[in-house]
């Protein structure tokens, strides 16, 4: 049964900047670091920003840092030289907002949990906020604000969270995102978490962060499902696949086909899993 529930605004919200802002945060240790931007850009094509070296927390640390702008999607880069202060590597993503402090109380007032305060980097100001159901991410606001161009794919953002809190934080993030749920599939195949011939249920929730695809499970997940952080839209999956394992990628699971998409699952240098899918021809 699939059904479609509106809630929040339509239209763009007036705190986010757009989709091409934001990033997807990705964890390695920092020898890996130009190893998987190389394969990551050699897959989805673009550039990267050169390497730097930062203090990207309110506590002292120290990090390699690096960004990797492509057309499905941008990757925040860390690694770090000093071990990892709480909560930093837990959270998924990092949105770009116009105004912190707006975007902050936007969320307080949606129900999320504000986690790391406000606080000072090199290139403007961070908070932490976590969500129902566990879901860390980050809120940036840069001091010059920065002009990417527009993405030719909107990246995913996948979040799986248990059923007592699905539609916690699905109500509650699009409080806070001005954004609509357009698909609420109870019956989606279970084959889009390595469990072909049951079912799950898929949340696909759209604002001008861009997409958050909710997969509500009983968390009997096979390995890598759960692991990933986004998924990322191509033009022909064989080809990014070729790329990919030219780039020393490995084929973690598919290519397989479901709700009109051919879809793999793909761990690149350093670790990072992503989902990658292509709409299949009609």
């Amino acid at each position: 049964m699939l059904t479609t529930i509106l809630l929040g605004a339509a239209g763009p919200a007036p705190l986010a900047v757009g989709p091409q802002y934001d990033s997807t945060h990705v964890y390695v240790a920092q020898d890996q670091i130009d190893r998987f931007v190389a394969s990551f850009i050699a897959t989805f094509g673009g550039h990267a920003s050169p390497a730097m070296v930062a203090d990207v927390t309110p506590t002292p640390s120290l990090t390699l840092f690096r960004l990797a702008f492509t057309p499905a999607g941008i990757v925040s880069v860390f690694g770090f030289k000093t071990p990892i202060p709480y909560p930093f590597g837990e959270e998924r993503t990092g949105y770009l907002v116009a105004d912190l402090d707006a975007a902050v109380a936007a969320a307080c007032r949606a129900g999320a949990e504000i986690v790391v305060q406000p606080f000072r980097d090199a290139i403007g100001r961070d908070a932490l906020i976590r969500w129902p159901g566990g879901v860390f991410m980050q809120l940036y606001w840069h001091t010059k604000a920065p002009s990417y161009a527009p993405l030719a794919t909107v990246p995913e953002n996948r979040v799986y969270v248990s059923g007592d809190r699905a539609d916690a934080f699905v109500h509650d993030f699009a409080a806070f995102s001005g954004g609509r749920v357009v698909a609420d599939d109870h019956a989606a195949p279970g084959v889009e978490i390595g469990r072909p011939g049951d079912t799950y249920r898929r949340i696909r929730l759209d604002s001008a962060f861009g997409t958050v695809t909710v997969l509500v499970t009983d968390g009997h997940l096979p390995w890598p499902y759960g692991r990933e952080l986004a998924g990322y839209g191509v033009a022909n999956l064989p080809e990014t696949l070729a790329r990919a394992k030219a780039a020393g990628a490995d084929v973690l699971a598919g290519p397989y086909g479901s709700d009109g998409r051919d879809v793999a699952m793909v761990r690149f240098p350093g670790g990072y899993i992503a989902e990658i899918h292509a709409a299949r021809p009609r």
